[in-house]
């Protein structure tokens, strides 16, 4: 049973499969479906995991954390290897074909290698685990990297504490009101409107319904491609 999405901390282990992607080094975890880009940069490293179809609901998982153990395979579970915690930054696509471990209705976790041989032998490929939702600590503040035109502007949310995964953000310029953001993919969010000029103030809402409000994030000179931190975390 898939853990509902908002539910943390969560006390009940649930049963799932995990596979790995990439290698030691990570390269093939970074950017992906999630919106995020140079994970070391942006302090996810290798504390990483793709969610299949069920648990990546549509991008609304990323940035949840996980905590996730090897079970029931004595043959390639590594003895007293504990738990692993990871971040949801990527996408585990179904494969229709093959019936892959990442179809629905399946609970799957493609870590990478770095996680996943922290808990099994690599040669397993596949292997049982247990897995609960956990708060994610994150260090400074939530963080807005702002990109787009004069006429939208989008802002990928990264860095955030707590349950992780945002639901909602509200976006407001120094000469404007507040304007709803809506979410273009993975946790990019983007609204129309001109706000080049004024500094940038932001509402946060997580999946638990707690609401931050980080002020002045981006002055009045911001810049597109570039993030901006908040004073405040969940």
């Amino acid at each position: 049973m898939s853990n509902p999405i908002g539910e943390n901390p969560d006390h009940d282990w649930h049963d799932a499969h995990a596979t790995f992607y990439g290698d030691m080094s990570g390269g093939e975890t970074m950017q992906g479906a999630c919106g995020y880009g140079e994970l070391f940069q942006q302090g996810y490293g290798l504390q990483t995991t793709a969610l299949s179809t069920t648990l990546f609901n549509n991008g609304l998982s990323c940035g949840a954390c996980f905590q996730i153990m090897c079970v029931h395979d004595p043959q390639w579970c590594i003895p007293n290897a504990g738990t692993i915690k990871v971040t949801a930054t990527n996408f585990c696509p179904p494969n229709w074909a093959e019936g892959g471990w990442c179809n629905p209705p399946n609970d799957h976790f493609d870590l990478s290698m770095h996680m996943f041989t922290k808990i099994a032998q690599y040669k397993a490929g596949i292997i049982p685990v247990k897995y609960r939702r956990v708060s994610c600590y994150k260090r400074g503040g939530v963080k807005f990297e702002l990109n787009g035109n004069p006429y939208w502007i989008t802002a990928l949310v990264y860095n955030v504490g707590g349950v992780g995964d945002v639901t909602a953000v509200i976006i407001k310029g120094s000469n404007s009101g507040w304007l709803q953001m809506s979410r273009n993919w993975g946790q990019v969010w983007q609204t129309g409107g001109s706000l080049v000029g004024q500094s940038l103030s932001f509402q946060v809402t997580t999946s638990d319904d707690k609401t931050i409000e980080c002020d002045n994030v981006a002055p009045g000179n911001w810049q597109f491609r570039q993030t901006y931190e908040g004073r405040v975390n969940f």
